[in-house]
């Protein structure tokens, strides 16, 4: 039997577009002389469509997308992900599900168990589980279906719900031949291992091999890796599709297949190349074409330009310079060596004589106050503005260049350098952002060492440096980490690590007192476990304190 994984990369509702991914799958089996097709989860529609869902035309013109998928499945057997209506008079309208097509056939459908309300998941918004474990008989093979989430249950790795179903046990007792997963996971830096080692345990307890077949590219904020796999009924790892782009993977499941090792990566190359997807399906799937960004000659912007660079062209990334009179000689050659290694092109406008006008402007208003905070935010408002006109007058989005430790702190100007279409490394903490310099740099310099290895600054006051404000970033970065992601409370982080108690605790303070920042921020790209543009919710105005 042979199977043709369609590791695609769909747009959130273009149906047509997205039926044509899974005709040329079809094609493709059918020239390759496969036997069965598998999708990924709500392959038709994209993940995930939120409330496209409440919209019955939407529902309706998912509907003939399949009513053409059955016609052109002549010869095959197709398991498909979409949304359907529930047929049941229960909760919810709809049902997220795999219809079940063979030869021309709709055999059923095998609806989602497990409906993921957390984090970045918010299915039972709109579905109603399903309750029904059974097997299909497909190409003469007893065959288990499940969706995403239904085989997480049994992995232990879920840490903020617990179903009182596992569709893997209930599932093995059937004994099938067969399990496929169809799924939409979202790329974050330690899910690919996590989410093996679940297969893994599903194929053993379940003792089948193990298809499991899932979506790539970039649908807003989150981005998804593809990297589908063939897991033996032993739970070794027998073959995989590639990370970060599309592909049609075929398995043989007659064919004498020796296990891999493991999957051939590099943890932080796979972030470098979930960030490049992010910009540039962002991009295509938006329909535009270039970006601008500020190249301060710090190491944010730096990174920035090298990831857009990679996404889109470097002739469709534009540079843009606007010293101060508190910019350093060596931030604006470091701005101009980075514009040359990466081939952009460059604009420079000096911000003094707008920013000359405005202290005049504002003298009277200001009489008898000294200089502080407010002058260094004009100077960033200012940039924001000449950025936006940019944008504005060309075409271009304009990358915001802030990054997670940044953000956590409110270390950022609303309406200044937090102006954007899109966050690009909001989700990055700072040693992530040292980590992938270094990266970018391991054959050749593109970004400048002196950029790599100078203290951060804003450069908004004489000698300003992060440091003055900020704890230090290994600090800062475990703290942020260990709350914003673990969910430890300030006691539990200090003790950890052995930080002061009172230093945590206002890291803490200040991630919360900042939080009407990050929601007035640019949508940025999930690459963590918990991001501040998707997933995390809390409220501004509050007085907890852990």
């Amino acid at each position: 039997m042979r199977i043709l994984l369609a590791q695609i990369n769909p747009t959130i509702g273009d149906l047509d577009g997205n039926l044509k991914l899974i005709q040329s799958a079809i094609d493709a089996a059918r020239s390759s002389s496969c036997d069965l097709v598998i999708t990924p989860e709500l392959a038709l529609t994209g993940y995930p469509p939120e409330d496209f869902l409440l919209l019955p035309r939407f529902i309706e013109d998912v509907q003939k997308c399949l009513d053409t998928i059955i016609e052109t499945s002549q010869g095959l057997a197709v398991v498909v992900g979409l949304p359907r209506r529930n047929p049941d008079k229960t909760e919810k309208i709809l049902r997220n599900s795999a219809a079940v097509i063979e030869n021309q056939t709709l055999l059923g459908y095998q609806d989602k168990t497990l409906l993921p309300t957390y984090d970045v998941f918010d299915e039972r918004r709109y579905f109603e589980p399903g309750n029904t474990s059974r097997l299909w008989t497909l190409c003469g093979k007893k065959i288990a279906i499940t969706i995403c989430e239904d085989i997480w249950q049994q992995s232990d790795l879920i840490k903020d719900t617990c179903y009182r179903k596992n569709p893997v046990q209930e599932l093995s007792v059937l004994t099938p031949e067969l399990a496929l997963n169809l799924s939409a996971s979202p790329f974050s830096v330690s899910k690919i291992p996590n989410r093996l080692s679940t297969v893994q345990q599903a194929a053993k307890i379940m003792k089948c091999p193990f298809l499991y077949c899932n979506q790539v590219g970039g649908n807003d904020s989150l981005i998804f890796d593809g990297y589908s796999f063939y897991v033996g009924a032993d739970g070794s790892l027998l073959d995989y599709a590639a990370g970060f782009k599309e592909e049609h993977f075929i398995v043989d499941l007659e064919a004498t297949t020796p296990p891999c090792l493991a999957i051939e990566r590099e943890p932080i190359d796979d972030l470098y190349q979930a960030l490049i997807l992010g910009v540039r399906d962002y991009f295509r799937k938006s329909g535009f074409q270039k970006a601008c960004l500020g190249l301060s000659g710090g190491i944010d912007s730096a990174l920035v330009a090298c990831i857009a660079s990679a996404a889109l062209g470097k002739e469709h990334v534009l540079g843009v310079m606007m010293p101060s009179r508190y910019s350093s000689e060596g931030s604006i050659l470091d701005a101009r060596l980075l514009a040359k290694n990466l081939g952009i092109p460059t604009c420079e406008i000096p911000i003094e004589e707008p920013f000359e006008s405005f202290l005049d402007l504002l003298e009277t208003p200001f009489q008898g106050k000294r200089p502080d905070v407010t002058e260094e935010n004009l100077q960033a408002r200012i940039r924001g503005i000449i950025l936006m006109a940019l944008s504005n007058k060309h075409g271009y989005i304009l990358l915001s260049t802030g990054n997670k430790s940044e953000l956590a702190m409110g270390y950022s100007t609303l309406y200044g350098d937090m102006c954007g279409g899109l966050s690009v490394i909001n989700d990055v903490t700072k040693r992530q952002v040292y980590e992938l310099a270094h990266w970018i740099n391991r054959f050749q310099e593109v970004i400048p060492g002196s950029t790599i290895e100078k203290p951060p600054s804003a450069e908004l006051r004489p000698g300003q440096k992060d440091s003055d404000t900020l704890p230090p970033y290994e600090v800062l970065d475990t703290i942020v980490q260990d709350y914003v992601e673990d969910h430890l409370d300030a006691a539990s982080i200090a003790e950890k690590h052995g930080y002061s108690l009172d230093l945590v605790k206002d890291v803490l303070v200040r991630i919360h007192r900042n939080e009407y920042k990050r929601r007035q921020s640019p949508p940025g790209l999930r690459i963590s476990e918990k991001a501040f543009s998707v997933g995390r919710r809390f409220p501004i105005v509050q007085k907890y304190i852990c």
